[in-house]
């Protein structure tokens, strides 16, 4: 189906995932970027570093992913500013959701997920739509493979159900060293059915000893 010419939006495409764990965050996804059939480039960071213990990955227009970085790493830096420290994830979170709604008239055509540590030093994932609606998740899954992805997820880790009273920690019972394997494998999975995912998996953990980066080859076609 042909676009409108007025039509300002374009998916680039992407996977995205990320898991909590009880001290660390895992968050990956991969370094294609392409519009249907045509790859524009291979190696392009996915992953945004938004505060010392919180990290957010997108999946979309990446035009729109550039500016609603700008403008939560000004506003960040104003919260710097005024209050001494840097902002919790928690309280990140909140802010990308009101960032999002206060564009739900001609939204930020990103789908995001943010990860790191709370004030706790709990693994936290918060996952969002397109406009500004979020909840604290386990782990996640966003981006043109999160339907390959979300199912071995959901076999693997089990996470509780919100409903369920007394409500319980949404984190995973897997090691660091597990999680990270586990988000190789559905990566390397998806890449197999998915043309928008491929290439390289950039992978984020998130401890109390700071951020490292991982990279892992995927696919190439």
């Amino acid at each position: 189906m042909a676009l409108r010419r007025d039509w300002v939006y374009e998916n680039n495409g992407g996977t995205c995932v990320a898991i909590a764990g009880t001290d660390y965050c895992v968050i990956a996804a991969d370094t294609r970027l392409s519009v249907g059939y045509s790859i524009y480039t291979r190696d392009y960071s996915k992953i945004c570093k938004l505060a010392d213990k919180c990290v957010m990955a997108s999946s979309g227009f990446q035009g729109d992913l550039k500016a609603l970085q700008k403008n939560l790493a000004a506003r960040h830096l104003m919260y710097q500013h005024q209050h001494n420290k840097q902002m919790r994830c928690p309280a990140m979170a909140q802010l990308l959701s009101n960032t999002l709604y206060y564009k739900r008239f001609f939204p930020y055509y990103t789908f995001n997920i943010l990860g790191g540590l709370d004030s706790d030093g709990k693994g936290c994932v918060y996952t969002y739509d397109a406009v500004g609606s979020y909840e604290r998740v386990g782990y996640s899954a966003q981006g043109t493979g999160a339907g390959l992805i979300i199912p071995v997820l959901d076999n693997q880790l089990k996470s509780p159900s919100p409903l369920l009273l007394p409500a319980k920690d949404a984190v995973t019972p897997l090691s660091e060293t597990e999680a990270v394997d586990l988000v190789k494998d559905v990566f390397a999975s998806a890449t197999e059915r998915d043309i928008y995912t491929g290439d390289k998996v950039e992978i984020v953990i998130v401890n109390a000893s700071g951020i490292r980066q991982e990279l892992m080859e995927l696919r190439k076609d």
